[in-house]
């Protein structure tokens, strides 16, 4: 039985013909339904002239690039910081001395369950900040909080045995953790890290709500522009997919740089050292056995 078909029968050939006739019907109800949006949009006139003049403006054009450069500059910086604020809350729920696990655990619990948009409010009138740093603070808070509870899980996912392994040999925690722990929880964080990444990257359109100058707050301003005849349609067919395409590219980076983190001599130097009786190396032979 090949790898393929271990979890599951080959199909016969009625369960072909039914599993052909699904995806055929499937991709007429979905040409249908763009069908009948392509239908209401020319309909209700958003492919007139008029309405996608205004991106042939220069003045437009540098307004859109400036809101996208505010986009990636608050995704950098807040990235960056919920990276490394996840790291320390992580590092203070992991310690062995009870206040300091407690204090981070009520740090994390209690960032988790403010809602993000809350943060940014408080942190923008209550702080009096302007809009850039509110939104990068509100966004570092809860994304740090929840990469935290992240880089935790996959601290504690390795196997206790390598843990306990790693101690026996005289190693100090210190060194167990960026030895032996850490490369091993990377490539089982790195997706659920990326995903939150993509989440920073979304929530920065939260920063329209309180005029911060990214790039929704430019399409919000093209869209509600009379003199452009209020091309809110156009101004979203325009935005979407660049954001889209964003979470796209960002979620490719993370798969190349997953696939480079299993290649690498570290992380296979990891895998032959933790290999126990029997188990099989990344090569696909057990670990030789050592000579008398």
């Amino acid at each position: 039985m090949t790898e393929a078909t271990a979890l599951y029968d080959v199909p016969g050939p009625h369960a072909r013909r039914r599993h052909a006739l699904y995806g055929v019907l499937s991709v007429a109800v979905l040409l249908t339904l763009a069908a009948w949006i392509l239908y209401l949009l020319f309909e209700t006139g958003q492919f007139t002239s008029a309405k996608w003049m205004p991106f042939a403006y220069q003045g437009v054009q540098e307004l859109l690039l400036r809101g996208l450069a505010d986009t990636l500059v608050a995704f950098a910086i807040a990235a960056v910081l919920s990276l490394a604020l996840g790291v320390v809350l992580a590092t203070g729920r992991l310690s062995d001395h009870r206040p300091v696990r407690r204090l981070a655990t009520v740090v994390v619990e209690f960032f988790r369950a403010m809602p993000v948009l809350v943060m940014i409010f408080f942190v923008f009138v209550a702080l009096k900040a302007r809009p850039l740093p509110a939104l990068v603070a509100g966004l570092t808070l809860y994304n740090g909080s929840v990469l935290a509870e992240v880089f935790r899980s996959g601290v504690q996912a390795v196997e206790r045995g390598q843990r306990e392994a790693a101690f026996a040999l005289g190693m100090r925690k210190t060194q167990v953790m960026a030895n032996v722990l850490v490369p091993q929880a990377v490539r089982a964080m790195l997706p659920a890290v990326i995903s939150q990444l993509v989440v920073v990257l979304k929530d920065t359109s939260l920063g329209f709500l309180i005029t911060c100058e990214e790039f929704l707050h430019a399409g919000k301003l093209i869209a509600s522009n009379l003199d452009y005849d209020l091309p809110f349609i156009p101004v979203v067919m325009v935005i979407s997919p660049i954001y889209i395409g964003m979470c796209m590219l960002l979620s490719w980076f993370a798969g190349r740089v997953s696939r480079r983190e299993q290649r690498s001599p570290r992380a296979e130097a990891v895998a032959h050292a933790t290999a126990g009786p029997g188990a099989l190396l990344p090569g696909g032979e057990p670990p030789m056995a050592p000579r008398p």
